[in-house]
């Protein structure tokens, strides 16, 4: 078996400009993960949170139907997680850096011609490279980032890099909203496209490495494990093909339970915005954006609690308590109408966004360890987005055909169900 020191010594030094100038004090993993949040707070805050700000503006400037932008949203996480699928291999042998700054270049282009959309095909190729560039540049390099670095303080260290989802989603949202007002997507769309550019891109260039290795260093720092933690050490340097992943239980129990919950999870984001417009809620673009970003400050304040504790919880448990919770949430939009309630349903419908993409991330790198975690996390990924935009696809129709109650009623069953699924997903014997 391949040691921690072994792998440290074998590769070249190389160490991006920033690394001059970091105190020694601090391991440099926590500039890596503050480097990942910013990145995380342009690109997936204006491509994931964009969809639901593009949603309403689409279907009033060119008389579409809920299906037709459903729709375009469902290829969108159905295209990024086949992307996600084909990279994670290729994230494991050459690393995360190219393929992060391919996402940026991408979501900076893609964003920018939303603006430009006038006919559905043009709708559909906007939405498609976006989802290329979220497949390749997002989620799973920045957790195969997270989990090379950091093995015992994994979970705050990916609740550091995700919360710049959740600051995207509160603070991107509100401000293309008002893009919006001022100059419909024309304005809008091309200004957050060159944000995500300027901002996420020197980042990139400066701070970020693919491994400690490659600074010859060691996960956390060479830090003792905590004599709680649940996550054995020797195990995440197994490597594992896409055949012995899944002959594993643990595998298809995750795959099916991340379907159903991030696919209920998804539906209610991209159509929050446009419920709160429609549904006898809060009716004004500005208090619905709010609500989003209510639940986005949700989503931080929990993540920060949550990762606390995560590295010594059992996460079956943990992402089975958050499933739970998010079917209380949807239930209880449905049920209140005064707008401190409203409010409240939001805030605690953010406790589980974000939340559950860490349990999905933890689950898999411990069962799986680090040496093969992209090939393994970009299968469950794409399960998961294809649960994403089959959902979207399905809540669009249910939408036009019954307004918001069926849907959102669908959604919180897919979330019980998950729920109960989860709990298989048990670690592999290692023999």
């Amino acid at each position: 078996m391949t040691t921690i020191a072994s792998t440290a010594a074998e590769q070249p030094i190389r160490r991006p400009p920033a690394a001059r100038f970091a105190s020694p004090k601090v391991f440099y993993g926590w500039y890596v993960a503050v480097a990942c949040l910013v990145m995380m707070y342009v690109t997936v805050g204006v491509s994931y949170y964009g969809l639901s700000l593009f949603l309403r503006p689409l279907l009033d400037e060119h008389g579409w139907s809920n299906s037709i932008v459903s729709g375009a949203t469902g290829t969108f996480f159905l295209i990024s997680g086949v992307a996600a699928f084909g990279a994670g291999p290729f994230i494991d042998k050459i690393g995360p850096r190219r393929f992060l700054a391919a996402g940026i270049a991408l979501t900076a282009v893609g964003a920018g011609l939303v603006g430009f959309i006038d006919q559905i095909w043009q709708l559909f190729a906007c939405y498609t490279l976006l989802a290329v560039a979220y497949g390749l540049g997002a989620v799973v390099p920045v957790s195969t980032l997270m989990s090379r670095w950091f093995i015992q303080n994994r979970a705050k260290a990916m609740m550091v890099s995700s919360t710049g989802v959740s600051l995207g989603g509160a603070t991107l949202v509100p401000i293309g909203a008002q893009l919006i007002e001022r100059g419909g997507l024309r304005l809008a769309a091309p200004v957050l496209g060159v944000v995500v550019l300027v901002v996420a891109m020197p980042v990139l260039l400066l701070f970020v490495s693919a491994s400690p290795a490659e600074m010859g260093l060691e996960p956390d720092g060479g830090a003792a494990a905590h004599p709680r933690s649940r996550v054995d050490r020797a195990s995440q340097y197994r490597t594992w093909t896409r055949q012995q992943a899944m002959r594993t239980v643990g595998f298809w129990a995750a795959v099916v339970a991340f379907f159903l919950g991030l696919g209920a999870q998804t539906g209610v984001l991209i159509y929050q915005l446009a419920f709160l417009q429609e549904a006898d809620k809060l009716g004004t673009r500005g208090a619905a954006a709010l609500a989003v970003t209510t639940t986005t400050i949700g989503s931080i304040l929990a993540r920060i609690v949550v990762s606390m504790v995560a590295d010594r919880l059992d996460k079956r448990v943990m992402a089975m308590g958050l499933f739970l919770l998010q079917a209380c949430a949807i239930g209880a939009y449905l049920l209140v109408h005064r707008t401190v309630l409203i409010y409240a349903a939001a805030l605690l419908f953010g406790f589980t966004v974000g939340n559950v993409y860490l349990a999905q991330s933890l689950l898999v790198g411990e069962l799986f360890g680090l040496v093969s975690f992209g090939t393994v996390y970009g299968m469950i990924s794409l399960s998961s987005q294809l649960g994403s935009g089959i959902s979207l696809i399905v809540v669009g129709r249910l939408v036009d055909a019954h307004g918001y109650t069926v849907p959102f009623l669908f959604l919180a069953g897919l979330d019980v169900i998950a729920a109960l699924t989860v709990l298989a997903a048990r670690p592999a014997r290692v023999t």
